[in-house]
């Protein structure tokens, strides 16, 4: 998709309208009612987002989106673009009918995350907000959103949880002091909101540690590459003494932080996702002693051919010990 830029919103927003045919009025009612059914703006300032843009832009393409199930970035397309879309839109399944199959239910937290993350990554985007920044209070973010004060505050418990937002009590929320966590996070959480789907996101796991390998080879980080060698010998040391529960746990941590020696954040924070959903999603992981021994060698191959600064040996040690690990876990 190229040419993305906002002030096309405005454009794409009269267009989506005409195309479906409803004064202003009537788009109001259908795209943007509060929980009580009364409509969330007035007939002007919706008039005025469509002539000059404005402030609540956001607010209307994200509940647009919404009840249509379509991207919101879309709208940020050259109008000609998205003209050229809208008749492929508005032929899917519901989505001549706002009340279609966008439609989904306001109270799932796992969607007002998601809701709540879009909406605050684009006003970083388009400079409204930077790292460090108050965000608007939760009365506010429950009318723009059309969802209850208590569902918006169990939203921003999960994403403080996930490192996005800082909630400091008596002061207010403020976005992390980690900007880029709302373009990596988002990519991240969808794997949870997807955790069905373990095959697909194991197949994604072992290709970024193939890759996390290859740049592990080439880490001029001290701290991370000494950190990979302490557990590195507390792998050594569970196996050692058969404490399969313990050497489970390093067996994670050692993959984690070989993606944290690749210097790629979002590999590192993909990689760290995937690994925290197999602890849920996976029996013990081990069948046997002799396992054990197997995966231990197999580590070891990987570290130390990362220790010699080999990434293609590391990169194929590490795709063929994944190989090898596919039978030995049990997926639920």
């Amino acid at each position: 998709m190229t040419g993305m830029n906002p002030v096309n919103k405005k454009e794409n927003l009269r267009l989506l309208r005409n195309a479906l045919r409803l004064t202003q009025k009537e788009f109001i009612e259908r795209f943007l009612p509060l929980a009580d059914g009364k409509p969330s703006m007035s007939i002007a300032t919706y008039s005025n987002l469509e002539s000059k843009d404005g402030v609540r832009m956001n607010e209307v393409i994200l509940a647009v989106s919404e009840r249509l199930g379509i991207d919101s970035m879309l709208f940020s397309m050259p109008p000609e673009e998205f003209a050229e879309k809208l008749h492929v839109l508005l032929s899917d399944d519901g989505a001549g009918d706002p009340r279609g199959r966008g439609n989904t239910k306001k109270g799932s937290i796992n969607h007002l995350v998601n809701r709540l993350t879009m909406y605050f990554a684009e006003q970083i985007f388009e400079k409204r907000l930077k790292k460090g920044d108050k965000i608007e209070s939760d009365r506010s973010l429950a009318t723009k959103l059309g969802v209850g004060r208590s569902a918006i505050r169990e939203a921003l418990k999960v994403l403080e949880v996930l490192g996005m937002i800082d909630i400091r009590p008596g002061q207010g929320t403020y976005i992390s002091s980690h900007e880029a966590s709302f373009f990596i996070v988002p990519l991240s959480w969808s794997l949870f909101l997807n955790g069905s789907q373990i095959d697909s996101i194991v197949e994604v796991r072992n290709l970024l540690e193939v890759k996390a390998a290859y740049l592990a080879a080439g880490c001029m980080n001290e701290e991370n590459m000494s950190k990979l060698y302490e557990i590195s010998h507390r792998l050594h040391k569970a196996y050692m003494e058969k404490d399969f529960k313990e050497f489970l746990n390093e067996d994670l941590e050692f993959h984690i932080c070989i993606a944290e020696c690749s210097g790629n954040p979002v590999i590192y924070s993909m990689i760290q996702t995937i690994s925290n959903l197999m602890r849920h999603v996976s029996g013990s992981g081990m069948v046997d002693a002799g396992q054990l021994k197997d995966i231990y060698e197999e580590h070891q191959k990987v570290y130390g051919l990362i220790l010699a600064k080999d990434a293609k040996g590391a990169s194929d040690a590490m795709k063929e010990h994944l190989e090898k690990s596919t039978g030995r876990y049990n997926y639920r």
